[in-house]
C-alpha cells in the first residue's frame, strides 16, 4: 500500500514521523517538511498503534536532502536496503542537526531536563570533500556475511537476499586495503559464515585525523601485521590481539584490545572522546594532589589510562567491567603502561559495587561508559551512595542516556555540561557525554 504524506518531525532509529488518517506513521529515508510518496511495510492492515513505511519517491525535497553516497544502504526502491547507513540521504550538516535535535528531545521527553541546543561535534576528518572524507571511511571494524555463493555480503532490510559487496565505503581505507590484500571480495567463504575485518587506524597525535590508509612509516596494515580477518569467529588471517595507539595531553598510550572484541569503531573516536573525558575530569578535580576515580563499564581501559596516569599527582582507581577478556587486556594494558594504582575488577557492575574496598569506596569522580541500554536504576542508585560529587556519563543511546538522567535527578544530580560527537556518520547514531554534578542529597 502506497500513500503520500508530509513528514512532520524527527523519531527514533533514523525514522521521521507522518500521520495517515490520525495513525502514527514511522518512515524511513524521510526528513522533516519533505511531501513524499511511501509505501507502507506489511502487515499495514492490523491495528496497531503506528505502522512503519519506506520513501519510494520524494516530491518535495528537503534542502538537507542528498543522493546517498553509498547507494546500497538507500531506499529500497531505489535498490538499496542494505542497511548500516540509515542517514546516507542526509547532508552531513543535516545529519548533526538530526542528533541534536534527537538528543534534545529525548533529554526533555524522558529526562525531564531542557539541555538546550546540544553541540554535537564531527570527527577530524569527516568534513565534506575535497577537505575530508565526506562522512565516509571511518569504520575501522566491519561485519559482514557470506551469501550462497560463499562471497562477502550484506543482507538486504525486509529480506533474506544477499548483496553480494565488493567494497564498504565506511570503511577505513586501511581496512579496504586488508580485505584487498586478504582476498575478503574474491569469495571461497562457506555460505552463512560470519566475516569480521578489523584494522586499527594509526594515531600520531593528538590533531591527527586518521584519514589516511598507511601509517606513519608508509606502511598499510597488512605490511604491519596490525590486523585480523576472523571467519566464524576464528583467526584466518593477521593476529588475534591488536595494538591500538592514540594520544591525550602530550602523553602516548598502547592497548592490546581482542580482535573479536568491543572497540570504539571510529578512526578517531580513541583519541577524542579521552580528550573529552580527561578534560571533565581536570575540570572537576582542579588542582588537588590525590584523588579516587572509579571507571564503570570499563572494557580493555580506553578511558582508564589516561585516568590514571594524568588526573592527579597521587590518583587511586577502581575499574569494573563484565567481560571477562576484555578485563585481561585492560590489566595488561595498565601493566604495560608501568601504572599499578588501578583495582582493575570483572565481573557485574551492580554486583561488584556492593564490595568496593573501604579506601575506594568514596570517589571524587566516577566515569561510566555503559552498554547500550544504559547503566539502569539500580547503578546510578550505587553511584550516588557513593558519595561522588561529578559524574561522566559516556552514552551511544541519547534514549538511555535521558532515562538515567531522571534517575540521576531523583538522587540529587544535575546536568552540568552536555556534549555530542558523531562517531557513526551516515547513521543515526551518536556518542554523548554528560557530566552530572551534585547538588543536593537525595
Amino acid at each position: 500500500m502506497e500513500a503520500e504524506v508530509r513528514i512532520e518531525r524527527y523519531a527514533d532509529q533514523g525514522r521521521c514521523v507522518a500521520h495517515i488518517d490520525g495513525r502514527v506513521v514511522f518512515v524511513r529515508f524521510a526528513l522533516p517538511g519533505e511531501l513524499v510518496r511511501i509505501e507502507l511495510d506489511e502487515p499495514h492492515d492490523r491495528d496497531d498503534r503506528f505502522w512503519t513505511a519506506e520513501v519510494v519517491e520524494v516530491l518535495e525535497p528537503s534542502p538537507d536532502r542528498v543522493d546517498p553516497a553509498w547507494p546500497l544502504a538507500g531506499p529500497l526502491a531505489m535498490d538499496g536496503g542494505v542497511g548500516g547507513a540509515d542517514l546516507v540521504h542526509v547532508s552531513l550538516e543535516g545529519q548533526l542537526k538530526w542528533k541534536a535535535a534527537t538528543i534534545g528531545e529525548q533529554m526533555r521527553r524522558l529526562g525531564h531536563v531542557d539541555v538546550g541546543e546540544v553541540t554535537v561535534e564531527r570527527m577530524p576528518g569527516d568534513e565534506a570533500e575535497p577537505n575530508g572524507l565526506g562522512g565516509l571511511h571511518w569504520r575501522t571494524r566491519i561485519e559482514l556475511i557470506a551469501d550462497e555463493e560463499g562471497y562477502a555480503s550484506m543482507r538486504r532490510r525486509g529480506s533474506h537476499t544477499r548483496v553480494r559487496l565488493d567494497g564498504m565505503p565506511l570503511a577505513t581505507r586501511r581496512l579496504l586495503d586488508v580485505a584487498d590484500r586478504e582476498h575478503v571480495w574474491d569469495g571461497g567463504f562457506t555460505p552463512g559464515a560470519q566475516i569480521r575485518i578489523a584494522a586499527p587506524e594509526p594515531r600520531l597525535g593528538d590533531g591527527d585525523s586518521g584519514a589516511g590508509h598507511t601509517g606513519a612509516d608508509g606502511a598499510s596494515a597488512a605490511d604491519d601485521g596490525n590486523f585480523a580477518v576472523l571467519v566464524g569467529g576464528e583467526i584466518v588471517s593477521g593476529v588475534a590481539d591488536l595494538t591500538e595507539r592514540m594520544s591525550v595531553e602530550g602523553h602516548d598510550f598502547a592497548y592490546s584490545v581482542a580482535s573479536s572484541g568491543f572497540w570504539q569503531i571510529h578512526r578517531m573516536a580513541p583519541m577524542r572522546l579521552p580528550a573529552h573525558v580527561m578534560s571533565l575530569v581536570h575540570e572537576v578535580l582542579g588542582s588537588r594532589e590525590s584523588a579516587v576515580l572509579w571507571d564503570l563499564y570499563s572494557g580493555s581501559g580506553l578511558f582508564s589510562l589516561p585516568m590514571a596516569a594524568l588526573a592527579a599527582p597521587r590518583t587511586r582507581m577502581l575499574t569494573v567491567e563484565g567481560a571477562p577478556e576484555a578485563v585481561h587486556h585492560a590489566r595488561r594494558n595498565l601493566r604495560e603502561a608501568g601504572l599499578d594504582n588501578v583495582d582493575a575488577r570483572c565481573g557485574d557492575v551492580a554486583a561488584t559495587l556492593r564490595n568496593v574496598p573501604h579506601d575506594l569506596s568514596r570517589p571524587d569522580m566516577v566515569v561510566l561508559d555503559p552498554p547500550r541500554a544504559g547503566a539502569r536504576a539500580k547503578v546510578c542508585r550505587q553511584i550516588a551512595e557513593s558519595g561522588a560529587p561529578a559524574v561522566a556519563y559516556i552514552a551511544c543511546d541519547p534514549t538511555s542516556l535521558a532515562r538515567d538522567t531522571a534517575t540521576f535527578a531523583s538522587l540529587g544530580y544535575e546536568v552540568a555540561f552536555i556534549r555530542a560527537f558523531d562517531i557513526y556518520p551516515m547513521t543515526h547514531h551518536v556518542e554523548t557525554i554528560a557530566l552530572f554534578s551534585r547538588t543536593r542529597k537525595a
